[in-house]
């Protein structure tokens, strides 16, 4: 990848994060993105945005740009050979956290990286993202719905990409230690190099563009529900699962704290209410209880 290509992808990047909040705020009342525009140390920087309003209690939508000296341990752990190389990155990473429990949370991310090797040595590169849905009272035509746009994406790109990284982001968005998903999934895919820089980068922008495609209209859908105390205790207990799994195992909060990154921005991805109930357990037969039977990988289109 050089220069000129990675360029194109980071005008990409800007542009993405303009329309997402473009689209978030059409279906807010009035209320806008605020935006803190901050600088990295090594090189580079980043555009943080964060709405509050009736319908999204947090929305968090972030651009960074950042350049490295020295790849952090959550970037080499698995990639020994690039240990002590240099490192552009790029991406929008967001989450939304609605106020009505009825709403599910998302996320979405798209990114690329590449190295800036020593003499001698080979650079690397590759794109990474996906998108995934959280709910606390799930509804199976949503579900069906947000997988439907995650396969029409994939489709162009081979039969068999919706199943890989349908199955990708089942097993990464797992809390191991709760034995579940920490939603119904979507897609994740990381360092996506082999279809060469014109068809990679084309994916990863589709990726991207879908997000809003598969989200707003379950938001459109529920945003007037009506809820009381009971159903928002719920949601803010169940949003410690997300806390649990940003802190424990997600490889991009991680890398962002490793690497000298902004912790605002980085801890932005967390829920602005949150609960913890100890050995909690729902009463049989209530909404509350009926989570359990979507946290686990299931084929929800009926293609696999």
């Amino acid at each position: 990848m050089n220069q000129n290509q990675f360029d194109q992808v980071v005008a990409f990047l800007q542009s993405l994060q303009d329309n997402i909040c473009q689209q978030l705020e059409s279906v807010e009342h009035g209320e806008k993105f605020k935006e803190d525009a901050w600088q990295h140390d090594a090189g580079g920087g980043g555009r943080t945005r964060v709405l509050t309003g009736e319908v999204f209690e947090q929305a968090g939508v972030n651009f960074s740009h950042v350049v490295g000296k020295q790849l952090p341990a959550a970037a080499t752990a698995k990639r020994p050979e690039m240990a002590g190389q240099g490192f552009e990155a790029s991406g929008v990473s967001l989450v939304v956290h609605p106020d009505n429990p009825f709403i599910p949370t998302s996320h979405a991310n798209v990114r690329v990286f590449r190295t800036v090797p020593k003499a001698d040595e080979p650079a690397h590169w590759w794109f990474g993202g996906g998108f995934d849905l959280t709910p606390f009272y799930p509804f199976e035509e949503d579900i069906k719905h947000w997988h439907q746009v995650a396969y029409d994406v994939c489709k162009p790109f081979g039969s068999d990409v919706y199943k890989k990284y349908k199955k990708w982001c089942d097993e990464y968005f797992y809390l191991k230690h709760r034995g579940e998903t920490r939603g119904v999934g979507g897609l994740f895919f990381d360092d996506l190099n082999e279809w060469g820089f014109e068809q990679s980068f084309a994916f990863m922008q589709a990726v991207g563009k879908a997000y809003c495609d598969a989200y707003l209209p379950i938001v459109k859908k529920h945003h007037h529900s009506v809820f009381d105390d009971e159903h928002k205790q719920f949601q803010k207990y169940r949003r410690g699962r997300y806390v649990e799994f940003n802190l424990v195992y997600d490889r991009g909060t991680l890398f962002g704290l490793q690497s000298g990154g902004r912790t605002e921005s980085i801890l932005m991805s967390l829920p602005p209410e949150v609960s913890y109930r100890y050995n909690y357990q729902p009463e049989p037969g209530t909404q509350e209880a009926r989570l359990a039977e979507f946290l686990k990988p299931q084929d929800w289109l009926g293609i696999e």
